[in-house]
Formats: structure tokens, sequence, C-alpha cells
């Protein structure tokens, strides 16, 4: 198949790409390299440097009549998504209609979107949150993914464009930027192994739901053979404190930094955790890796990074 993966200098999407080039697939990647690296780029894809929201991405449709785009160029940063909730709207929601009318305009026959699961439900009343769960965001980011759903209904009735919304729990691993829009996990292990002490916001017993990138990258894998329009989690369904997180990662460097701790972040919910039982039945798909076993890579990673 044809596919464009958006945001393929990424951490994530970078890591896609490979998969789905190793599969045989051709691939054409969409960056702006703003956050994304170009030593991420797989030589096997086309790329080009381009954001999302330029008015030449349908030219770029019309010369590779893709099958399938994959989704994940984004604002992926809540806290920059509180303070400027108009730049979050300029990318998410704008930036992603950019693509979907080339595609309208190109015959593309599916979107696989890369969502929240975290974000999109916000404050949860029940744990984990399955796909059925109310849809109540607690910051600009969320409200945002939510946006993208809905438009994605919207195409897919009026131009019949499949689509398949993956709802990602917290990702973490090899690759992640510790920086800009980065995560806990690509943080502490980027200060813990320059001899720094991160800061844990807030009280540190806040949860989130830590996905392995590399489990990521095998449901969207799965998505590929996708023909009806469903939305999943993607998830562990265990809860991890980030003082957990912390105190996993500050054994596995033997860093032995004492926990410091900050104010709490605006924007972001206490408790996150989601159900991926939907994605096991009609994706066939279950992560494969513990927290543990993930976090060991990230920081083999990250110190192969350093050196």
């Amino acid at each position: 198949m044809k596919i464009l993966v958006t945001g393929g200098a990424g951490f994530i999407a970078s890591q896609i790409t490979d998969a789905y080039i190793a599969a045989g697939h051709q691939v054409v990647v969409l960056d702006n390299l703003v956050t994304g690296k170009r030593e991420n780029l797989n030589p096997e894809a086309t790329f080009y440097q381009m954001d999302i929201q330029d008015p030449a991405l349908v030219e770029v449709f019309k010369r590779h009549q893709f099958d399938i785009v994959n989704h994940h160029a984004a604002q992926m940063d809540v806290r920059r998504s509180v303070e400027d909730p108009i730049y979050d709207a300029r990318n998410n929601v704008l930036g992603f209609l950019n693509i979907l009318q080339a595609s309208a305009k190109t015959g593309v026959k599916r979107v696989i979107f890369a969502s929240s699961g975290g974000a999109i439900y916000g404050e949860q009343d029940s744990f984990p949150a399955d796909e059925r769960h109310k849809t109540q965001p607690c910051s600009p980011y969320g409200i945002t993914k939510l946006v993208g759903e809905k438009y994605l209904f919207f195409y897919s009735q009026t131009w019949g464009i499949g689509h398949t919304i993956l709802r990602y729990a917290n990702v973490y691993g090899p690759r992640q930027n510790p920086h800009g829009e980065a995560g806990v996990v690509a943080i502490f292990c980027s200060r813990l192994l320059a001899g720094e002490e991160p800061v844990i916001n807030g009280t540190g017993e806040q949860t989130r739901d830590f996905v392995f990138v590399a489990d990521v990258v095998a449901a969207n894998l799965l998505a590929l053979a996708q023909t009806s329009n469903d939305t999943f989690n993607i998830g562990t369904g265990h809860e991890s404190t980030i003082n957990e997180v912390y105190r996993t990662l500050n054994a596995l460097i033997g860093s032995n930094k004492p926990e410091k701790h900050g104010p709490a972040k605006e924007g972001e919910q206490f408790r996150s955790v989601i159900d991926a039982s939907h994605a096991a039945r009609m994706l066939g798909w279950k992560p494969r890796f513990t927290l543990e076993t993930g976090l060991h890579e990230t920081v083999e990673f990250f110190k192969k990074a350093r050196s």
C-alpha cells in the first residue's frame, strides 16, 4: 500500500514508518521538523519537510495517490495547549482539516488517527475507562483530539473515507524527546543520567497508564487490515504513579537522587488508565511489554544516546 505518515520524523510515527517499510509498504513522510528529528527518518521513505497547514499539501496527495493516511502530526504538549489554545487548534484542528480535505480530493481510502486515551476522557468516572466512557477533556489538547474524531465521522459519512481511531495511553520509549512535548519518562531519564534532580509535578501520586512505543507500533500495523470504522484504546489497563516511575528509573540508573516536588500543572488530570479489551477482541492487539521491561529498554536507549 501507499501510506502517508504525518509527523513521521517524531518519536512514535518514525517507528511506525520503520515498521510499515519493513512490512513492504511504500511510505511517504511529512514533517515540519519543529519537534521531529532528521535522524529519525527512514532512508527508504520519501520525505517532505512541510507543515500540515500548508495549502500546497494537496499537491503531495495528488502526486502519490495514497491508500492510507496515518496521522500523527500534532501539537502534543498539554501545558502549551493550556497556555495557547489558539496555537493548539491551528495545528490540531485546522492542520488536520487540511489533511482530510486533501484526502477527500484524492481518493484516500482510510485514515488512522492518533488520538488520546488520557486527555479525551479527562477526570474519569470509572477505572479503567473503556471507549464508551464519557468524554470530558480537561485541556485544549484533549478537546482538539475529540474534535478530530468528530471530523472523521463527518468525512466518513460525506466522502466515504474509512477511519481507525487509536486512543493512546501515555506512550514512552526510545526516541522520545526529553524536551518540547516530552513525557515524564523521557524527562526523568535524561535528567537522572545527566546527574540532575528532576522535578515531580505535584504530589507525584497522580497515575498514568504507561504503554511502550513498540506496542503502539504493533497496533498501527494491525490497523492497516481494518475495514470498519472503529475506535480503540491502546493502553495496558494498569495504573502507575509518577513517584513509582521515578523510583524505578532511579534504581535502574543507579542515581539515588531524592524526590523533588514542584507545583501541579494546570490541565492535567489526576488519574488516567484505559481499558484496551476492545482492541484485544477486534484488532488482536495486546501489550507485550511490562512497565519495568519498557523502562529498562528506554534507559538503555538514553544511555547510548548520551555516549
